[in-house]
């Protein structure tokens, strides 16, 4: 049952009583924001008969949906985030998979001429469908949908083009420290206007920040979050890359590499139900190492080169376990190779292709 059906949606927000009481089985309600008058019911159905899986609630606006779950449902939902693609679904494998054990589970790979095509186009369904949808004719009509659709009313957005102007910025600045006052002025909006709109952003699934590690016992760490634009061929689009050839060229090959591998680890995390789990390293000294994996005291450090050929030295400054007091643990350059090998004792070669 979809409420984009007119008759169904009308139903469902005037009668809603008589809308439910034609469900007596396990039933689907997507882009059930529609009807928020569906909710307070759906509480006393689901307290009068607490058996699971009565009820599966999707919807395109993600914003609008969890405002009322949460104030309707709280306690007695369990919710499933519902990210882009991954690479591992496109492909027919399984991608559930704690990030340790990615990097020990050799699978199919993408060719590393791939890669690059992968990150342009995206993650969306409508763009791997078979249909033939090209970026170019998807992404135009997203961004506008989402601008009209999404944000007016919970951004109060006046102006159409400067919140684009700020979206592009944002695109423009994905794997890389969230600076607020830099995106604010360069769009000529006030910092106060950035922080809303990049929490609507993320609250909306559109950008994720990535919290710094950080320790008492170091204060030498960077604080401020990394912003990723969740999907890349997104990202690409507002950032005007025309295609996957040059954006592989280009300046930004590296960050645009970065934020698919962060990525498609979330997707790995949301996928078995689980918030992602990780976190970055940077210090005031301008080390960093790009994913921090922590499994109890055992620190996983992750790099994303996109380099074919890694090399000791880069593999050494993953070693920084010890500075943050924990046990090292294994640990992986991601990178534009085709098979996995090791770099050292503690460090391996991983192609991108198996993300």
């Amino acid at each position: 049952m979809t409420l984009d059906d007119p008759e169904d949606r009308l139903q469902a927000q005037r009668e809603p009583k008589l809308f439910l009481s034609r469900f007596k089985g396990p039933t689907i309600i997507d882009e059930v924001q529609y009807a928020p008058e569906l909710f307070p019911l759906l509480k006393m159905r689901v307290d009068e008969n607490p058996q699971r899986g009565q009820f599966w609630l999707s919807g395109s606006q993600q914003f609008h949906m969890m405002k009322n779950v949460t104030e309707s449902l709280a306690g007695r939902v369990a919710i499933l985030h519902l990210a882009g693609l991954s690479t591992r679904e496109l492909l027919g494998e399984p991608d559930a998979l704690p990030l340790q054990e990615r990097l020990a589970t050799p699978v199919r790979a993408l060719e590393v001429g791939a890669i690059f095509e992968r990150i342009w186009r995206g993650s969306y369904p409508a763009l791997h469908d078979g249909r033939g949808l090209t970026p170019e004719e998807f992404y135009p009509a997203y961004v506008q949908t989402y601008l009209q659709r999404d944000v007016r009313d919970l951004a109060r957005v006046g102006d159409e083009s400067a919140f684009l102007l700020f979206m592009q910025l944002v695109a423009g600045r994905t794997g890389q420290l969230a600076n607020v006052s830099e995106i604010a002025n360069e769009a000529d909006i006030s910092s106060t206007t950035v922080r809303n709109w990049l929490s609507i952003l993320e609250a909306s699934g559109i950008i994720a920040m990535v919290e710094p590690y950080h320790s008492n016992a170091n204060s030498k760490l960077v604080k401020a979050r990394k912003m990723y634009v969740l999907d890349t061929g997104l990202a690409a689009w507002l950032g005007g890359w025309k295609s996957a050839e040059s954006l592989a060229r280009g300046a930004a090959a590296g960050a645009f590499l970065e934020t698919y591998v962060v990525s498609e680890a979330m997707k790995g995390f949301y996928n078995r139900g689980q918030p992602p789990q990780f976190s970055f390293f940077r210090d005031h000294n301008d080390r960093e190492v790009d994913v921090l994996s922590i499994d109890g005291q055992t620190l996983v450090p992750i790099e994303v080169k996109t380099t074919s050929r890694p090399d000791g030295r880069t593999a050494r400054r993953l070693l920084i376990a010890e500075s943050l007091k924990l046990n090292q643990g294994r640990g992986a350059i991601v990178c534009m190779v085709d098979k996995i090998y090791p770099l050292s004792d503690m460090v391996d070669a991983f192609p991108a292709g198996m993300v």
